[in-house]
């Protein structure tokens, strides 16, 4: 069975100010690499470059999706019908929430440098887990994916069977 295609996908890349800071790392090693020569000068600022910048490539990397019947956010795959009401949130309340009203138990995926989020509640009675907090550039289309998601998934819970059922008689 295929997938359809996903209606949210967003990567949490990191800034472009991190790139800056990138080169700006390799060459502080090209200094340090200074008296030695030219040659060594030259590949401290060439690898400390790469280095650095792989490092912020690997931090940003990290991706949100809404996949079919699923939230997908990081390495945690959540069926949508564990999740409950999503709460918008802007700069100042996303802080508050990663700061002085988180639970220690709650899921958070975030990204210091992307100031929204959204707060997912968990419904599943079983999962110790109370909400997941994600950082998001989107969070009303989040929102709407994984309401639209949730719908669709209770659609399909409450459709008929497709499938043909084989009888073997034997005579």
């Amino acid at each position: 069975m295929q997938l359809s295609a996903s209606p949210y996908e967003e990567r949490l890349t990191a800034p472009r100010s991190w790139w800056l800071i990138s080169f700006l790392v390799g060459l502080a090693l090209a200094l340090v690499f200074l008296p030695f020569g030219t040659l060594p000068m030259l590949g401290a600022l060439v690898g400390g470059t790469a280095f650095a910048a792989v490092a912020a490539s690997a931090y940003g990397s990290i991706r949100i999706r809404v996949v079919g019947d699923a939230l997908v956010a990081g390495d945690a795959r959540i069926p949508v019908s564990a999740l409950g009401d999503a709460e918008v949130m802007d700069a100042e309340e996303a802080r508050a929430w990663r700061t002085h009203k988180a639970d220690t138990r709650a899921f958070m995926l975030l990204r210091s440098y992307i100031p929204t989020a959204l707060r997912v509640q968990v419904t599943d009675p079983e999962d110790p887990t109370p909400y997941l907090y994600l950082s998001t550039r989107e969070p009303e289309r989040l929102a709407a994916a994984l309401e639209t998601a949730r719908k669709s998934s209770r659609a399909a819970e409450g459709a008929p069977e497709h499938g043909v059922r084989l009888t073997l008689q034997r005579g």
